[in-house]
């Protein structure tokens, strides 16, 4: 696989509609996956080696972009997302990979200005649920 154009990863929300519309201007962005463990070593461990839990522990995603908002429209709606507390679905797509698609809360939503440049905004999004893979 060659190497892929950052601005190819895309954080889409829902329309609400059924399908999904690109969150606006972000300039950077992660799409992080972690697996807790559970430990099952105990006293007859070989080696006395850790054991894991196959299949065991939470799973989770973390979103985070930053960037600027492209229209008065997207940024109202985002911070609505975040006031709210709202959970809504999102879709992932990572260039030449797939797409991910699942719930996710937007838990941090932080505005920046610079005296000459634009107002950016920075925000992360962690998983609420089952996520879906749909391979490109």
């Amino acid at each position: 696989m060659s190497a892929q154009k950052g601005k190819d990863l895309l954080i889409k929300l829902s329309d609400g509609a059924g399908g999904f519309d690109t969150v606006a201007g972000l300039r950077t962005r992660q799409l992080s996956f972690n697996a807790e463990t559970v430990d099952v070593t105990n006293a007859d461990s070989a080696g006395r080696w850790r054991e894991l839990l196959a299949g065991a522990g939470m799973r989770r995603a973390a979103l985070v972009g930053s960037g600027v908002f492209k229209d008065a429209g997207s940024d109202a709606r985002m911070r609505s997302v975040f006031f709210d507390g709202a959970i809504e679905s999102l879709q992932v797509v990572i260039p030449d990979f797939g797409r991910v698609e699942g719930l996710f809360q937007i838990t941090s939503l932080e505005y920046r200005g610079d005296h000459a440049g634009e107002v950016t905004f920075e925000m992360t999004l962690e998983s609420a649920g089952a996520l879906a893979f749909t391979a490109l």
